[in-house]
């Protein structure tokens, strides 16, 4: 018996699942569709080869915004995203995010990537890696 386990979908709330998924659309070029399960509304955003992890959204009316960068006193991240990108390509991947409806996180904790906030207000950061890597992993 195979032991290990698939991950199958990275899933993230919002009480905006519409606005939260095509902005997943527009920043990675992929495509959604909707399902509705026991009343409750499910959005998958999926690469057209299915190559990679789908996000799954699910809607959860009393969504509160997590505090980026953390307060014990407010709503906390769960969970948040890195995207890699190729280190020439860094600042238009940026301006790419910003486009798509992202903001840059007031919390920067290094020079070397940068954190963003997508609509929902989850972080996830653009990470640039060496042009050579990037390729021979995404090629």
């Amino acid at each position: 018996m195979d032991l290990i386990m698939r991950l199958g979908a990275i899933v993230i709330d919002s009480n905006n699942v519409e606005e939260l998924s095509d902005f997943y659309v527009r920043l990675l070029g992929w495509t959604k569709s909707s399902q509705i399960q026991e009343g409750e509304k499910w959005i998958t955003v999926v690469k057209d080869d299915y190559s990679e992890t789908p996000i799954v959204f699910q809607e959860n009316l009393n969504y509160r915004k997590p505090k980026w960068p953390s307060d014990k006193e407010e709503q906390q991240q769960m969970i948040h995203l890195d995207f890699y990108v190729s280190v020439d390509e860094f600042e238009s991947k940026i301006e790419h995010a910003i486009k798509c409806g992202a903001k840059i996180s007031e919390g920067q904790f290094s020079d070397n990537w940068k954190v963003m906030l997508d609509p929902s207000g989850h972080p996830f950061c653009i990470i640039p890696i060496p042009k050579d890597i990037y390729q021979q992993r995404y090629s």
